[in-house]
């Protein structure tokens, strides 16, 4: 291998090489920076952008596509109240409507409910550019004028879309304030330096704009989906990640300035032996997050695909612009705890270095009630209420939903959101009798054809709201019956059938890509450790941390938040992050385990792995954890799920499953925990003391010796 290729992952801290590798950022990020704006452009946000891949109601939304040259979607005007001064309003108002009807249709009167309670107005938009905007100055114009006693909402396809993305559209700045804001505070606590903060921040706004750069290109030139969801998401986990190997490599350099008087030389070390482990992590979560392109649906494919392209440029940037901001700026970085050479990089005795020894002293009790917390919780995941309905989506109930529910008071609930049949115009007949025999059916509509008369398309209402299981088995009845007309190649889409696909798809995917994910991951964890139990065990902590987090998510959300379920797609994302993100502590940990446990012995090495890099993993996990609590706060449930699942996941990774599960499980077993591998055959130098785990007696000797030992270990804080 040429040697300017080995010098290359230390270029960072060359004397002249840094200055290159943070003038090359710095040319590209202002060269590409403009098209860092452009994502926008190329996320897709149609009818199929949330549904799985050859859907039936997928393939519904594109063959509709034929019907018209503009899509029209409706929006729906509800009059409750006062009936008579309802009914003179909503006549007053239908003219006003025509105005935003699409070229060549017209409104139809006022329908009134059965009930007489209810009047409903149809007024049908072009589905193209503008479409929410032509919403917004509907709203405007649609009970400007109400009387006393009159209630008017606008709901229907139209609305909900223009309801989903106006969440959508304050998201990306919503989370940039938010995310960066949280990163700050606990970076300027964890460091408690005025100056050093910047520098992990300044590195991840790098990192944000290659990423942005990145998904933009790969999504116009490569297929990359990308839609406003995974575009959101995508901001946060590059802050997230990006500030974990910030916080890890700090560290390492800190210790390394302590032992070594030039900075250049203090960050090789630091890079070469913290850079294993940064890529072993970078790898695991991208080729995890990666995984899901095996799933069905659409936006799950999305969110890991983009993920795994941030995972990227956060590590990138981490193993180079920060290096070299660093090494550029000096010491005084650290100031007012500036690490100066030949003073040890932390007190004798640690908070981490007690935790190690009371662990040592009876490491199978350890770990035996650790398991009993932690599965424990994860009892508390089988009585999970997975599917929300439309109107359960929100926080916040917005005006589209208090409509749905107006509409279902007073007319057939699906009357403002029927399924759509599309079958060969020659069986139209059969395909409409087969519609209308169908139980649960309401009414079916008048047809339309296609220019060609090839198609036909027929709107069927169903008696009970779109969202509901009862439409759902009204949809699963209604495909049977039109897919039994010979020849007419009947299918069923809309809104129910759409939420009915993508339920089943997540139960497909949840078999599908979680036994990928995992054997990805084992298979990165046998190289880094090159053993065979140890990554087993690993990977089994960490699936049982994710039940864990699920089941103490669905307290939250049953006790404290008041959700009325699980979104569908919350476990298999959630699995995903988490084990990839979960993993991530372990590897930094075991890394440094391994390192030590060639030195001084398999006892001593697994304590003083957990006493170095105590501080530095629990500060990552308290940041990444913060980071996603971000999506706490938003509006829609199902971004909220997401942040609180993966923050709780990452905290019991951090402060039960990395701090005493897993030193105990290594602890418990001695030196088979490394089996196959060299630690497992032979003593290594040092001390000698490989320990057999069968008792942790003699252990806790290790652990007060190894607190003690060694001029400088990792640690965030001073002193």
């Amino acid at each position: 291998m040429p040697a300017w290729i080995k010098r290359l992952p230390t270029a960072p801290a060359g004397r002249r090489s840094k200055w290159l590798v943070l003038a090359a950022w710095l040319i590209a990020a202002v060269a590409l920076g403009p098209l860092a704006g452009k994502l926008g452009e190329v996320e897709d946000s149609g009818p199929n952008a949330f549904l799985p891949r050859g859907a039936e109601s997928a393939a519904v939304n594109t063959e509709l596509e034929k019907f018209r040259t503009d899509e029209l979607m409706p929006a729906v005007v509800v009059y409750t109240g006062d009936i008579s001064a309802a009914r003179k309003l909503a006549a007053d108002e239908r003219g006003e409507f025509g105005g935003f009807a699409a070229e060549g249709e017209q409104i139809a009167p006022p329908v009134p409910s059965d009930d007489g309670k209810a009047l409903m107005t149809v007024v049908p938009l072009d589905g193209g550019d503008g479409l929410t905007d032509r919403v917004d100055e509907l709203r405007d114009v649609a009970g400007a004028n109400a009387p006393p006693g009159v209630d008017v909402e606008v709901g229907g396809p139209a609305a909900s879309l223009t309801d989903q993305v106006a969440v959508f559209d304050s998201l990306d700045a919503t989370l940039m304030i938010a995310t960066g804001s949280v990163v700050a505070v606990l970076l300027l606590i964890t460091y408690r330096s005025p100056i050093l903060w910047l520098f992990p921040l300044i590195s991840v706004g790098f990192a944000a704009v290659l990423t942005q750069v990145g998904t933009y290109l790969l999504a116009k030139h490569a297929g990359l989906p990308v839609d406003p969801q995974s575009a959101g998401i995508l901001m946060v986990l590059v802050f997230g990640v990006g500030t974990d190997y910030a916080l890890l490599l700090i560290a390492r350099y800190r210790e390394e300035l302590h032992r070594q008087e030039d900075r250049h030389t203090a960050m090789r070390i630091a890079l070469r032996r913290s850079g294993p482990a940064v890529l072993a992590s970078a790898g695991t979560i991208a080729v995890g997050l990666a995984c899901l392109v095996f799933a069905d649906i659409n936006s799950s494919r999305s969110l890991g695909l983009v993920g795994a392209v941030g995972v990227v440029c956060a590590f990138l940037a981490m193993v180079t612009v920060l290096p070299a901001l660093l090494v550029i700026a000096g010491r005084w970085v650290f100031w007012p705890f500036v690490p100066r050479h030949g003073t040890p990089a932390r007190k004798a005795r640690t908070v981490w270095s007690r935790i190690g020894a009371a662990v040592a002293r009876r490491p199978r009790w350890s770990w035996l009630m650790s398991v009993g917390v932690t599965g424990v919780l994860a009892l508390s995941a089988t009585g999970i209420t997975m599917g929300l309905s439309q109107a359960e989506m929100f926080q916040d109930k917005p005006e589209s939903v208090v409509a749905q529910e107006r509409i279902s008071a007073h007319y057939p609930s699906g009357a403002s959101d029927p399924a759509e049949i599309v079958a060969r115009a020659d069986r139209a007949a059969d395909v409409r009798k087969a519609a209308a025999g169908t139980d649960g059916v309401a009414a079916v509509r008048d047809g339309d054809r296609t220019p060609d008369g090839a198609l036909v398309s027929y709107a069927v209402v169903l008696q009970d709201a779109p969202d509901s299981q009862a439409a759902k088995d009204t949809v699963d009845r209604l495909r049977d019956a039109v897919h039994g007309v010979d020849g007419a190649d009947a299918l069923v889409g809309g809104t129910t059938a759409q939420t009915l696909d993508t339920q089943r798809a997540a139960d497909r995917d949840l078999r599908t890509v979680i036994p990928v994910v995992l054997l990805v991951v084992l298979g990165v964890l046998i190289l880094l450790l090159r053993s065979l139990v140890a990554p087993l065990l690993l990977l089994a902590t960490v699936v049982l941390s994710f039940f864990a987090a699920l089941g103490g998510s669905n307290l939250l959300f049953e006790h404290v938040l008041g959700f009325a379920g699980v979104d569908w797609s919350i476990p298999l994302m959630g699995f995903v992050f988490l084990v990839a993100l979960g993993i991530d502590y372990n590897i930094f940990l075991m890394h440094r385990v391994r390192e030590e446990a060639g030195r001084l012995g398999h006892a001593r090495g697994v304590l003083e792995g957990l006493t170095s890099t105590g501080g530095v993993i629990t500060s990552a996990g308290v940041v990444l954890a913060a980071t996603f609590a971000v999506f706490a706060g938003l509006p829609l449930v199902t971004m909220a799920q997401m942040g609180v699942i993966v923050g709780i996941g990452v905290l019991l990774d951090t402060f039960l499953v990395r701090t005493v599960l897993v030193p105990a499980l290594a602890l418990d077993l001695g030196r088979v925990f490394w089996w196959p591998g060299r630690l497992a055959r032979r003593p290594a130098r040092g001390d000698g003391d490989c320990g057999d785990g069968d008792s942790g007696d003699g252990a806790s000797g290790d652990g007060e010796g190894a607190a003690g030992q060694a001029a400088g270990r990792e640690a965030v804080l001073p002193g």
